[in-house]
């Protein structure tokens, strides 16, 4: 099978642009441009105009190209899904602003949208192939940054120099590179290369859905996967992330270079070429992949590939392979174990390992402001922390990166790798474990032994008293809650939950979130359990565990998940709830398979139940609750798969008259939460309302909302879902037995369309939950849905997190929670 791979083609040119006649390189209103013209940039450098790829002169194509160069090089593409079958092909610019381009009949082929009208508009192609529309009585500067619109940010298979690849935050706006779909067809490929915002955030190369070729994350000086981006004569590159903006560009260093980044669907790899102007031919710079070693995760979790190794995947130190039988026959996909479990708190250290391209940064965290040392205490004190390094490595290096969950695609360098220090119990560091520095510390705490004890006994003993006193402080607020509201409460002893849980054995851990793990436990009664212990490096914490207890020993509903008590004994914060057997919703409706287990009628079922657990929180119980997580992962299904609404930490109450409140500490999870919420702070009731419109459209279509992506479209599943409703093609969300989804049509347009009104910009445009149950019920007209909030794939809070460095990590593998995040 061919590799789809990065094409990074470099031109030099060793003569002189010649001066080009003066050709038109703009239009305006009444002025239009028809196949068999073009546009040339005022340095001549690049021409617009229509182009037929293949042997087919009667599909055309609006494009620009290199009009220095004897091979046409097309570098962007207007109609890429769109092409013109018969001439004649026409573009025109209204007098509004906007480019449209027409085919036979006039009909409406490929247009621009602008926020704002111009007075005066004018569409130019500039010497940098940027094709931009702008207004010229208010911008006379044609290279300003202020366009009304530009080609730059609709990239196609290339990025010129000044292009950006990735994320307007402020917008959501995503710029990724997509290949044509063969070298005669421009329409979109499979192959998608772009910015992946995580935390620590790394360029990613996909065929679909599936991830082929990591860049590693960028390190302060270039990926950590890319030794060969480093500086060099022809051109200079940057990576920003800040609250504005995250993406990668390069700039020439002078004017006789050409360079262009090529994703290049159609060739076995990807290289980087140099034009040999005299000879009139290419000179093959550099190739990517570069070899196998690239593939993404040849060698699985914990494994390292090193290219001059036979075989080339091995075990890191400490580790072997998990199915030798498989691992001895070169399928290496199953990874390494390690030779000794962990110990957490009990007798870990740190390996160092030298010359790594870094892990996967999916699960990981970075705070740029930590040194190394915090960082080390920091990952040492958190038992699912498994590896850390510098975030930057530029000068003396700064920063702390920490890894959550296996670790993923590492690969050794030759040049150019990166230190990364992996979690390792104590028996299996051995003499390694001490550096010769470390030896000389020792010695000389040694000899400080007396003056360090004394001040260690001062410390625990202040410790231990501020512990009991906080711990005394819980249980009389407890008490006394639970006096003030004539409560039950039982209370669970440490040496029940011990035995129950089979002194929390990894096999009866059921999943972590930001509380903690949570286990699966059986009690001498026969009773089936779920415990959530606090983790003592939780990002959630005492408030948020009193949070849950007083909150959710108020609520009594068939569709919210049944409190059973607590465990308050010495450093222990445990609750304890009734065991689910079939796990959370997001374990079936995000699984191609095991979604197949939720036929219509179940699904209809689950999301009645959510509702009506929902309308009890805002409406019918005590307080007025405001849940502020709800999620696919929080919603728990019993074995009669009746949904049940869990994980109160993050809930508010509200009194009986009050509808809204603001908050500096915003809180909830990537793609869930509410427009007004994430910029404001401001959370109501409506805010719930988006989260369960998410989670509604979620469980129709059987996708996320926060990761979605389509090949013809940076919009995320709800944008997706809105263009497709305003179209009339709804159904095309649904993927299911065509014979199923035929017998509940209707229902299943409706649950769209409800859908969609809860997840409106405006909060007051929402409807309250006991419409939505009416809504879902009724068989009558239903109102028209305004545009949704977030009408794009990604939330400007995702990399303010990460630029706030106040994010706490969650080692669940669905979603992120925030928890700290200051509202502007």
């Amino acid at each position: 099978m061919a590799i789809i791979s990065l094409l990074f083609v470099t031109i030099e040119l060793l003569c002189v642009f010649p001066k080009p006649n003066r050709a038109a390189d703009a239009i305006r209103p009444t002025q239009f441009l028809r196949n068999g013209s073009t546009l040339v940039s005022n340095g001549g450098r690049f021409e617009l105009g229509f182009f037929s790829p293949g042997s087919n002169p009667n599909r055309l194509y609006l494009g620009i190209w290199y009009k220095t160069i004897p091979v046409r090089r097309v570098v962007w593409v207007a109609n890429r899904d769109k092409p013109i079958e018969h001439p004649p092909a026409t573009l025109t610019l209204n007098g509004t602003g906007s480019l449209v381009l027409l085919g036979r009949n006039q009909s409406v082929v490929w247009s621009t949208i602008s926020s704002k009208e111009a007075a005066n508009p004018a569409a130019q192609l500039l010497d940098t192939g940027n094709f931009v529309l702008r207004d010229e009585q208010r911008d006379t500067n044609s290279y300003s940054a202020n366009f009304l619109w530009q080609s730059f940010d609709y990239p196609s298979d290339t990025l010129l120099p000044g292009m950006k690849l990735g994320w307007d935050l402020r917008t959501g706006f995503v710029r990724r590179l997509t290949s044509w779909k063969s070298s005669d067809d421009p329409s979109p490929g499979e192959l998608i290369y772009g910015v992946e915002l995580h935390s620590y955030p790394e360029a990613v190369m996909r065929r679909g859905s599936t991830e082929i070729y990591r860049s590693g994350p960028w390190n302060g000086l270039r990926y950590s996967g890319a030794p060969e981006l480093r500086p060099n004569p022809l051109f200079h590159f940057e990576f920003n992330a800040n609250l504005e903006e995250v993406y990668y560009t390069y700039q020439l260093n002078n004017d006789s270079v050409i360079s262009i980044l090529v994703l290049n669907g159609t060739s076995s790899a990807g290289q980087r070429y140099i034009w040999i102007e005299d000879q009139k031919r290419w000179n093959l710079y550099v190739s990517l992949p570069r070899d196998n070693c690239d593939t993404y995760s040849l060698c699985g979790a914990y494994g390292i590939c090193v290219i001059n190794e036979s075989p080339v995947c091995q075990c890191l130190k400490g580790f072997t392979p998990k199915s030798p039988g498989k691992w001895n026959n070169m399928n290496w996909s199953q990874g390494c174990a390690r030779n000794k479990p962990l110990k957490c708190g009990k007798g870990d250290g740190f390996a160092k390992f030298d010359g790594l391209k870094l892990p996967d940064t999916t699960h990981s965290w970075v705070n740029r402001s930590m040194n190394l040392k915090e960082c080390r205490a920091m990952c040492l004190a958190n038992c699912s922390c498994v590896a850390y390094t510098k975030s930057d490595i530029r000068g003396g290096g700064s920063g702390c990166a920490m890894w959550f969950g296996d670790l993923m695609d590492m690969r050794q360098l030759p040049i150019g790798g990166q230190e990364l220090c992996i979690r390792m119990p104590d028996s299996e560091l051995g003499a390694n474990h001490f550096s010769m520095k470390q030896l000389v510390i020792i010695v000389a705490v040694i000899a400080v032994y007396f003056g360090i004890i004394i001040v260690g006994y001062c410390i625990c003993r202040r410790r231990r008293k501020t512990k009991e006193n906080a711990e005394n402080d819980i249980r009389n607020n407890y008490n006394n809650e639970r006096q003030e509201r004539d409560l039950e409460m039982p209370s669970f002893d440490l040496a029940s939950i011990v035995n129950a849980t089979s002194n929390f054995s990894v096999d009866k851990k059921l999943g972590e979130g930001g509380f903690g793990p949570v286990y699966k436990g059986v009690l001498l009664d026969g009773q089936e359990i779920a415990v959530k212990r606090l983790s003592m490096s939780s990002g959630q914490g005492v408030n948020e565990f009193k949070n849950e207890v007083t909150l959710i020993a108020k609520l009594q509903h068939r569709n919210l998940v049944k409190f059973l008590g607590c465990c308050i004994e010495g450093d222990e914060r445990m609750l304890i709830y009734e065991y689910m057997p079939n796990k959370s919703l997001d374990f079936f409706i995000f699984d191609e398979t095991k979604g197949k287990l939720l036929d219509w009628s179940k699904r209809y079922h689950i999301i009645f139940g959510i509702a009506r657990g929902l309308l009890y929180l805002h409406q019918d119980s005590r307080l007025r609750i405001i849940h502020r997580d709800l999620k696919a992962s929080n919603v728990l299904l019993d074995n009669e798969m009746n949904a049940k609404i869990s994980d109160f930490g993050l809930a508010r109450c509200f009194g009986s008259s009050q509808t809204m409140a603001n908050t500096i500490r915003v809180v909830g999870t990537y793609g869930y939460m509410a427009p007004e919420y994430v910029v404001d702070g401001l959370f109501s009731i409506k805010s719930d309302v988006f989260s369960f419109g998410v989670l509604l459209l979620e469980i129709v279509i059987g996708k996320k909302n926060r990761g979605f992506y389509h090949s013809s479209h940076n919009l995320n599943l709800i944008g997706h879902a809105w263009r497709l409703w305003k179209e009339g093609r709804a159904l095309e969300l649904v993927n299911g037995e065509p014979y199923e989804v035929s017998c509940h049509v209707p229902t299943i347009l409706r649950c769209i369309h409800v859908g969609l009104l809860c997840v409106q910009q405006q909060p007051e445009d929402r409807p309250n939950m006991s419409s939505v149950l009416l809504l879902l019920s009724s068989e009558g007209t239903l109102p028209q849905p305004n545009q949704p909030g977030f009408f794009v794939d990604r939330s400007p809070v995702e990399v303010a997190e990460y630029s706030s460095n106040k994010y706490t990590p969650s080692s669940s593998t669905n979603d992120i929670t925030i928890t700290h995040l200051e509202a502007r």
